[in-house]
Order: C-alpha cells, then sequence, then structure tokens
C-alpha cells in the first residue's frame, strides 16, 4: 500500500465535522460542518473509524514538505549562507520567527489542512497539531453515539482519540514549551479563557492522554477482529508500543533540564520524572523483546530504516532480511507523495559539479567528529588533531577503522560519487569526491561547493547523482519520530538519570542504561564496540558517551535540535560553531580512490564557517504573534 495514511474505512465521512484550520486562531475559531448529522457520523466502528482516520492524515511530514526541505536545525549540517528563503538559513541567524514565512523548508507552519494532499499543507506542524486536538477532543465528546460496536472496537477509537490529543500536545510542546492544554470542544462563538500552563503540567495532562491510551490500543491490529480489515496494512495504526513509547518520551522530556527549568527554575535533570521515563520504556521494551513486534533492524538493511532505492515506490521502516520482516519504525511522519525526493530534494546533497541545479546543503565537521572509532571508542577532539592512542584515531589516517555508520551515513574524500565517468567529462575530480583543500568539489561554484569537506549519504544513495538518467522517483524518504534504536537509548538516558547511575535501571527491567547503549551497538552486523569502562564510572562521563551515541544512531533525523536545547546546550561553546575539514592529499590519487579508507592526508584541522550567535531565548520557538493576542492568559514565550 502506497499510502498508509489514506482513508480507508469511510471517505465521505472524512470532512463532515472536521475543520480546517492555518494557525491556532482559526483552530479556536472553527465550527464544524454540519453535512452529516453527528448520529450518523458516530452510530458505528465503520463511521466513527471514518472519522478518526483524518488524524493519521494530520501527521506531518518533515522530510518533504517543501521544495528545498530541511530539518536538522542544529549543529549537524549547514545549508548555504547566502539565500534567506532556507529556514535552515533563519534559524542560524537566530531568526526563529522566520519558521513562519521561510519559502523553503519549516515544517513548523501555521497553515496545515488534513482535508487535502497538499504536501506544503502536510508540512505544517502548528496548524495541523491543533486542528488534530480539536478533532481528538470533538471524538471523544461523541463516544456516547457509539452505539454499534463490539467493547473491542469502542476501545479502538477511544484509545486512537485519547493518544491523538496528547500526541499533538506533545509535538507542540517539544518546541514552544508549556501549553493552554485543550481538553474540551471549544465554542466557535466565544473567545477561549484556558490559561498556558508550565512545561511540567501540559506533560502531565499529556501522560493522563497517553496512558490511557496504552491501556486501550492492542499490540497487534492485524491479531485482533477488528483490524481483520485491513489486514496487512495496519503498521502505522496507533498501537499499545507507540503509546508507551511516546508516553516515555514525554515524560523524560519534562524532566529534561530545559524543561525541568521551565518549571521549577532548576537547570538539571528531574529524577522524578527521568524514573517515570525509564519505568515506561522498560514496559514498552520487555513487550518488544518478548514479542519481536519491533526490533532492530540488521546492519545489512539499515539504510532501509528511513530510506527505500529503486523498490517500485516500498515504505521504509520494515525491510525484509532473509524472509523475515524486521520492523524498526515504530511512528512515522506523513508517508503522502513518497515520490517527493524526485526533483529539487535530491539535488541538494552534491555540489553543482555533479548536480547543476538546487540549492546545498553538507553536514558540518564538527558533527562528522561524534562517528567514533569501530572500537567504540570516541575520537579526540580534531580541533587539535594528534594520534589517540585509546582510540586509535590518527590525523594522518582520520577515515580509517571508523565506526561503520560513518561510512554508511557519510561520503569522505576519494569516494566514488559518479558512475559514467563519461558524464562528467572523464573529470576524476568530479567522478570522485576531491574534498581535500583546494579540490575540485570545494572550489567550483564557491556559494555551493562542498564547503564543509563531507557529503551526505544516509538517505541519499552514494552514486544517486550520476547523470545516468537517474529518475529521482526511486528514492522514498520517509522519518520516524519515533523508532526502536532510539527508545533504547531514550531508557538510557532516563534509566541513568533517574536512578543516578549509569548502571541504574528500571525495576522490572534487566538493562541497565550502559546496557542498552551496547544493544544498540550490537545491532546485527553493526560491530562496535561497548562502551569503554572509563565511561561508565561517573553519570558525566556515561552522559557525554550516551549523548555521542544519540548524535549518531539518530543522525540526520531531526532529533538533534530538540536534543540541544532539552539539554540547555544550544547556545553554548561548541555547540553554536559549524566547521569544515581541512587537509591535504598525501598519498596518490590512484590509491585513494582504490582505498579512500586509508588514504593518508596531511595538515588535517578544522575552520570556522559560522558561529550561531544564540542566546536564552533560543530555547522555545515563539508563537504567532496573532495567537497571543487572542487572549490575555497566552503569553508569548521570554524574549519574543
Amino acid at each position: 500500500m502506497k499510502n498508509y495514511y489514506k482513508l480507508i474505512f469511510a471517505p465521505l465521512l472524512v470532512a463532515m465535522i472536521g475543520v480546517s484550520l492555518s494557525s491556532c486562531r482559526k483552530y479556536l475559531d472553527a465550527a464544524p460542518a454540519t453535512a452529516i448529522s453527528n448520529e450518523e457520523a458516530f452510530k458505528n466502528f465503520r463511521n466513527f473509524q471514518g472519522f478518526t482516520e483524518e488524524l493519521y492524515n494530520a501527521v506531518p511530514i518533515i522530510s518533504g514538505s517543501t521544495a528545498h526541505n530541511s530539518w536538522n536545525f542544529g549543529e549537524d549540517e549547514l545549508w548555504q549562507t547566502n539565500d534567506n528563503r532556507l529556514v535552515a538559513y533563519r534559524i542560524d541567524q537566530g531568526d526563529f520567527f522566520g519558521i513562519y514565512n521561510s519559502v523553503f523548508g519549516s515544517w513548523f507552519n501555521t497553515g496545515g489542512n488534513a482535508n487535502n494532499n497538499v504536501r506544503g499543507d502536510k508540512g505544517a506542524l502548528y496548524g495541523l497539531a491543533w486542528y488534530g486536538i480539536r478533532k481528538a477532543n470533538i471524538g471523544l465528546a461523541s463516544l456516547d453515539k457509539l452505539v454499534d460496536a463490539t467493547p473491542e472496537e469502542k476501545k479502538l477509537i477511544e484509545g486512537q482519540l485519547y493518544f491523538f490529543r496528547g500526541w499533538f500536545h506533545f509535538m507542540l510542546a517539544q518546541y514552544w514549551g508549556g501549553l493552554p492544554y485543550i481538553d474540551v470542544v471549544l465554542p466557535a462563538d466565544q473567545a477561549p479563557r484556558i490559561p498556558r500552563l508550565n512545561y511540567h503540567q501540559t506533560a502531565d495532562k499529556i501522560a493522563v492522554d497517553l496512558r490511557k491510551a496504552a491501556d486501550l490500543l492492542p499490540l497487534d491490529w492485524d491479531q485482533i477482529p477488528a483490524g481483520a480489515a485491513t489486514k496487512g496494512n495496519n503498521d502505522r495504526r496507533i498501537n499499545k508500543i507507540m503509546a508507551l513509547g511516546f508516553l516515555g518520551k514525554n515524560l523524560l522530556w519534562a524532566g529534561s533540564p530545559l524543561m525541568n527549568e521551565e518549571s521549577t527554575g532548576v537547570n538539571a535533570y528531574n529524577a522524578d520524572y527521568c524514573k517515570k521515563a525509564a519505568d515506561v520504556f522498560a514496559e514498552a521494551l520487555k513487550i518488544c523483546e518478548a514479542t519481536n513486534r519491533y526490533r532492530l533492524v540488521p546492519f545489512s538493511n539499515y539504510t532501509e530504516i528511513s530510506l527505500t532505492f529503486a523498490k517500485a515506490g516500498l515504505i521504509p521502516g520494515a525491510p525484509i532480511v532473509n524472509g523475515e520482516r524486521y520492523v524498526e519504525a515504530i511512528f512515522q511522519e506523513n508517508p503522502l507523495e513518497n515520490t517527493r525526493f524526485a526533483s529539487n530534494q535530491i539535488n541538494d546533497y552534491r555540489p553543482q559539479t555533479i548536480r547543476p541545479t538546487g540549492l546545498k546543503v553538507y553536514p558540518t565537521a564538527n558533527y562528522i567528529s561524534y562517528y567514533g572509532m569501530k572500537n567504540g571508542r570516541p575520537i579526540p577532539n580534531p580541533s587539535q588533531p594528534q594520534l589517540d592512542p585509546q582510540s586509535g584515531w590518527d590525523p594522518q589516517y582520520p577515515w580509517k577503522d571508523r565506526d561503520p555508520r560513518f561510512y554508511h551515513d557519510i561520503m569522505f574524500d576519494g569516494e566514488k560519487a559518479v558512475n559514467n565517468a563519461a558524464n562528467v567529462g572523464n573529470n576524476e575530480f568530479r567522478q570522485y569526491a576531491s574534498l581535500f583543500t583546494g579540490g575540485h568539489m570545494r572550489t567550483f561554484d564557491g556559494a555551493t561547493a562542498a564547503f564543509t569537506g563531507y557529503m551526505l549519504s544516509k538517505y541519499i544513495n552514494k552514486l544517486n547523482n550520476n547523470w545516468d538518467g537517474f529518475a529521482g522517483n526511486n528514492n522514498v524518504v520517509v522519518f520516524s519520530f519515533l523508532r526502536l534504536a532510539d527508545m533504547y537509548l531514550m531508557y538510557a538516558e532516563a534509566a541513568s538519570e533517574g536512578y543516578n547511575s549509569p548502571q541504574g535501571k528500571a525495576p522490572d527491567y534487566s538493562k541497565t542504561a550502559v546496557d542498552a547503549v551496547n544493544f544498540v551497538r550490537d545491532r546485527p552486523g553493526l560491530g562496535v564496540g561497548h562502551v569503554a569502562p572509563e565511561y561508565t564510572v561517573s553519570q558525566d562521563k556515561f552522559r557525554e558517551e550516551l549523548r555521542r551515541e544519540r548524535a549518531v544512531e539518530l543522525a540526520y533525523e531531526g532529533h538533534r535540535f530538540v536534543d540541544l536545547r532539552r539539554w540547555k546546550l544550544v547556545d553554548k561553546f561548541p555547540y553554536t560553531l559549524k566547521t569544515a575539514v581541512q587537509f591535504d592529499r598525501v598519498t596518490p590519487n590512484a590509491q585513494v580512490y582504490a582505498d579512500p579508507k586509508n588514504a593518508r592526508v596531511a595538515n588535517f584541522r578544522e575552520t570556522v564557517l559560522l558561529e550561531r550567535k544564540f542566546t536564552s531565548r533560543h530555547y522555545w520557538f515563539p508563537f504567532p504573534t496573532s495567537d497571543v493576542n487572542i487572549y490575555e492568559g497566552f503569553r508569548q514565550n521570554p524574549g519574543w
């Protein structure tokens, strides 16, 4: 099935009570349509599920809502710095109001219409979230009208509605902070007066909704009678693990330094929230391990967690490996328009010398430094490069014996980038990555050259841009708001912070925080060494290594910006820097191309390309000015 969020129960009912919106104001003012009576709309499971299905359609797109989209706003990548149409450029400049009016790349916009299939409208988290909250409240207020349904079917409807109400509030809160928690159907003819809560108060209400959802929903719709009509196409339907996963995430976020400080004034982890998060994650992970409902994808198919290539539009996240299906993607973005990487978006990851169109974006050298060695050890600070006896990293051989995820995610100097040399004039510096200082890809068309010294390959095939009549439609990129490896790493963080030890663990679960990190590194076929002993002797050292592991495992999937913010690091050195790598080739070119991993370089160093001038106000997005003017209790975030 190409689009898992298409309505499949009762398409006619989708618009009967739904309300379109382009901002919080429109959400608050909207009145439901009345084309079909409430009694008819909600009388049986089929009809009510038709109404509920539209909530899936309100899940936003993050990876392709516009022609040149961006979703990594940490220190992880740098777009060309001469185009203010890009939301990434606006954020780098500290212009967070720019998320509302950038031409390219913002999935936070105030617009959004769950009733249509316009890609841009599906990239509008702010509008779609308020829309989804209202729709969930309408559904919850109408449960008494569901008279023709089994007890199981009633639980399914109620569980989905509670999930989406909590989830949409959570998605807003992690960027904007504490909210007015809307848990009633607001009358369209009255101005709202719901006070804005602090983050902990908001998280507590989210937790109630998600806990209800977890208790009501099944593990797998395919295994229950109510899911029989859509058997085989139920992976994206809300289930117990999704609800538990976001419940744990909500509690961990509430326990993080930024959110704790917003609520209590204390810039530190809140152990109570972290303990609750660890216990919830443990509950979910135990179920996964006992049932294999979700499991880590073997590294041989690691790409297919978020990308499928030349597979006839197959949605990634659940590859078949040796006849077995491995579902790692727990809850994904809206996969509307699977071919959205076919045009401009696919041009953005290779320099003009290969793809002579598009805006350009490259991974930063500072972020590449998080990718450690195959033995599991981090590399030393490359701003002061020197041989490191413990890890084995050598600045003369900087690509040697690295974490396999480095070779998967990143293109570095000397790697083959074009299949057919004739298509690039038989120019070796265009056929192979010429990323050394002064290399062709580093100098051709300066504004859009490969200015950081690296290129990305995590969701763009290394030989994708080959001028061989490539059809970008073969690329399908769908990211996960939650996947299993992420949940193990969140458990590790919650357990260590909640129980104040790298050996901390939830009482009813066997894995410690360290065990959970090592479990991710033990992904079949990955073969990365375990956390080194010196990183397990203190909270500070373990925290450092755990955060590095999150940076590597979840690289370029849109998590880093939230992580830096919730850890209170986004305005701290060195996280404000975006750097390039500089080096000279020593190994002859032909040998470099034959074995780029073992190529020798000289004068390896980093140079600063951009320093972000963030302050305390940049920890939260500003609300649209029109929304905070609706009523006095809806206050703006500090500094905006």
